[in-house]
């Protein structure tokens, strides 16, 4: 189903607090005055048998690319950066999340009551000043919400992301709302990236999880704006993560790039926020060569400094424009970070700014695309 905005609420759900938590959360098409979902409650400490991701440990392909669901959480992140014929921009994002209640299933028979899948798709649209989303929210069936690793197949809903061949490399996107929706084409252009120490990516003592990227792909296709067809074509970025605990009671949130520049290299860099406001330990990021080398950053590699707010009708402030000094393996860089569009807001049962960035150099020419991720802010 389809979950309509909604305002905040004073007390947001703990998501995973017991197994009549999805009965609410799939009921949760109700006007205003429901809640939403902390981002701590999600991606948290959890009591049980779930999964850790503590040691790095061997990738297995294609049937990593499927689910985890001895692990709490996980998810499916796919954004593109795209232009039609005339040069109008656009980006798109596609995530799917996967949210256990349990390790283990509850019943026998299809409908899989402890795994939660909830889907996000947003289209902006640069010229016209739009950033459009949707949500949708399904517990697991085989015919409505899942994933399968070969073929590969990410579904919820009626929206699919499903692999052409074995693995990732070569991908569709079909999705659609009453408003917007995209038909594209992906084919990867380097190879995957794990990222941390071979895959495990610590965010804190005990907090990890395992992780790897497709830092670029081509991508190909037509979005829909209302009635209007549009071709366009691109690049794109895909993420796979999953863990049973990511963000710390002492970390809020983050901040994450993932930028592709008109010279081939690919970047990544996130800073964890902590309430004490120190810089976090466990900042990381990863430089991608033109070639598809990859180089592992640790904090003391990079430093993100915002340069300008946009608040929201919430009174919520987001730094929306950022500076990047960064200690790549060619040398010093100095990058500057500006969202296509302020307002590319997320306003979802889990609230967050994701959207499509330009990024310029020291002289201020424009040097490459990108997305942004900001949570924790609301």
């Amino acid at each position: 189903m389809t979950v309509p905005d909604r305002t905040r609420a004073q007390r947001p759900w703990r998501l995973l607090q017991g197994l009549s938590q999805v009965l609410i959360l799939l009921l949760a098409a109700t006007p205003a005055g429901a809640a939403q979902l902390r981002l701590g409650s999600v991606l948290g400490d959890a009591a049980g048998d779930f999964l850790r991701a503590e040691q790095p440990r061997a990738f297995e392909f294609p049937s990593d690319h499927g689910p985890h669901p001895g692990f709490r959480s996980e998810w499916w992140y796919l954004t593109a950066s795209l232009e039609s014929p005339n040069g109008d921009a656009y980006g798109v994002q596609f995530t799917l999340f996967r949210q256990a209640l349990r390790p283990r299933p509850v019943v026998a028979g299809p409908w899989d009551a402890t795994q939660i899948y909830l889907g996000h798709l947003a289209l902006t649209d640069v010229r016209g000043g739009r950033h459009l989303h949707d949500e949708r929210l399904s517990r697991g069936h085989p015919r409505v919400a899942g994933v399968t690793a070969a073929p590969f197949a990410a579904l919820v809903d009626g929206w699919r992301l499903s692999g052409v061949e074995q693995g990732l490399d070569v991908l569709r996107l079909d999705a659609a709302t009453a408003s917007f929706g995209v038909q594209l084409n992906f084919e990867a252009l380097k190879p995957l990236v794990r990222q941390g120490d071979r895959g495990l990516s610590a965010k804190g003592p005990g907090q990890a999880s395992y992780y790897y990227s497709l830092p670029r792909l081509a991508a190909a296709g037509e979005i829909r704006l209302g009635d209007a067809v549009v071709r366009v074509a691109g690049t794109a970025w895909l993420d796979r993560e999953w863990s049973t605990s990511v963000l710390s009671e002492a970390q809020r949130g983050w901040d994450w790039f993932a930028l592709q520049l008109e010279s081939g290299i690919d970047l990544m860099a996130f800073q964890l926020r902590r309430d004490d406001g120190l810089r976090d330990p466990y900042d990381q990021g990863v430089w991608v060569r033109a070639d598809g080398t990859a180089h592992q950053l640790r904090s003391r590699d990079f430093e993100l400094l915002p340069l300008r707010r946009w608040k929201d009708e919430h009174g919520v402030t987001w730094p929306v424009a950022w500076e990047l000094a960064v200690m790549g393996p060619e040398g010093p860089r100095r990058l500057r970070i500006e969202a296509a569009l302020d307002d590319q807001r997320m306003d979802t049962l889990l609230t967050y700014w994701e959207g499509l960035v330009r990024v310029f150099d020291e002289s201020g020419e424009r040097i490459g695309t990108g997305y942004m991720e900001l949570t924790g802010y609301e």
